[in-house]
């Protein structure tokens, strides 16, 4: 049985060490242990694939929220072969990784225009024809079910896949660094999904300018609260962003109730002002880089901002978060196994991965590379309290 691309390397040792496992074989019966020269049976392999799912989705679920679905006891109706395990580790595999993709556009666990219910993913946001929400039923199967609500549903409809990562082609990327071999190994099958909502992806991403993601995400669901409106369908929770016209008609000094400064403020509204722009652009049709680059037109959007709007917006894959607090510290951490880096010499280890250096930095934080934190948190004071 042919592995596929990106399956983990277990999976080629459970293979390859019960090839002589047959239908008719005593060693088919899951309480007689098939074991290779490290001395592991088939079902201890099995397992210890099972616990790198988990702990992976355990990583999403301190992230972004809680997962899709869980992991589970899997009951055979058949006495299960080395074939069966190969076939689940692959599902496994497969889920893990589209539960990443459609997680990316989830802004924190209590983000109001994404929501899980029932086992479909719900996103609401602002498209050409006006508000909308769209609904994907079994997200992680092979053959997602979407329906779209509201005068902007059928636009979300025809989009909906893009969230999964259908759009995005998985290249070919011949790794310079051991880590990024490794993580490939494991991630190489990830997905980049898009959202073509700039307007939508560049609030979270200004109000991330120079504060902890705690209170970024604390202020984006208070604005889409206080500001917002329901969505349409069926889902009472879901929220849209604040229209373009009313949070361009917010004063700054509003803001600051929220913890959001004149800075942020200022880009916030300058958003607002050019949504007319950002939500009627067919982006489809323009490079995810240039697409990205585009965005820096806009007063108070640089290349962080820009780079964290464009990967979600466009699927960029060559989007590189260029100041931000951790990413460069992961880099150095993963690539030159140094504490502690800078944007210049991330740059220039990324300079093999030319046009995918996302997607890279994403295999990379997937795989658990995190820089060790040195000294203690810094005390977060909200201007509120000033």
């Amino acid at each position: 049985m042919p592995l596929k691309p990106g399956r983990l390397s277990i999976t080629t040792q459970i293979q390859t060490r019960t090839e002589a496992t047959t239908s008719t074989s005593e060693n088919d019966n899951p309480a007689v242990p098939v074991t290779g020269n490290s001395g592991q049976s088939l079902m201890q392999l099995f397992h210890q694939l099972r616990r790198h799912c988990v702990q992976f989705r355990g990583s999403i679920q301190r992230d972004k929220g809680d997962p899709i679905s869980n992991l589970g006891y899997f009951n055979f109706s058949h006495t299960p072969s080395c074939h069966d395990y190969i076939d689940l580790i692959d599902t496994e595999v497969q889920n893990t990784l589209r539960e990443a993709t459609i997680m990316a556009f989830r802004q924190g666990r209590n983000d109001p225009t994404f929501a899980i219910h029932e086992g479909s993913v719900w996103r609401a946001t602002w498209t050409p024809l006006g508000p909308g929400a769209v609904q994907i039923r079994h997200p992680l199967s092979d053959s997602p079910l979407c329906f779209g609500f509201g005068p902007g549903g059928q636009w979300l409809e025809q989009r909906a896949l893009d969230l999964l990562g259908k759009q995005d082609l998985i290249p070919t990327i011949t790794p310079a660094h051991a880590a990024v071999a490794a993580a490939q190994r494991r991630f190489g099958q990830l997905r980049l999904g898009r959202s073509l909502s700039a307007y939508h992806e560049l609030l979270p991403a200004v109000l991330g300018q120079r504060v902890t993601a705690v209170e970024a995400l604390r202020q984006w669901r208070d604005l889409v609260y206080e500001f917002g409106e329901p969505a349409p369908g069926p889902l009472p929770t879901l929220r849209l962003p604040p229209t373009p016209e009313r949070l361009a008609a917010i004063p700054y000094f509003s803001l600051h109730a929220f913890g959001i400064e004149k800075k942020r403020a200022d880009t916030l509204r300058a958003v607002a002002r050019d949504s007319e722009w950002l939500i009627n652009t067919d982006f489809s049709c323009v490079a995810p880089s240039v697409a990205t680059e585009q965005l820096r037109r806009i007063p108070g959007v640089g290349v962080w901002t820009a780079a964290v709007a464009g990967g979600l917006a466009f699927g960029d894959p060559d989007a590189l978060q260029v100041g931000d607090f951790h990413v460069k510290n992961t880099a150095a951490w993963a690539l030159r196994a140094v504490a502690r880096g800078t944007d210049e010499e991330m740059v220039a280890d990324m300079v093999p991965y030319a046009g995918q250096r996302h997607r890279v930095m994403r295999w990379l934080e997937l795989a658990g590379h995190r820089a060790p934190a040195r000294g203690a948190r810094q005390r977060i004071v909200s201007i509120t309290r000033l």
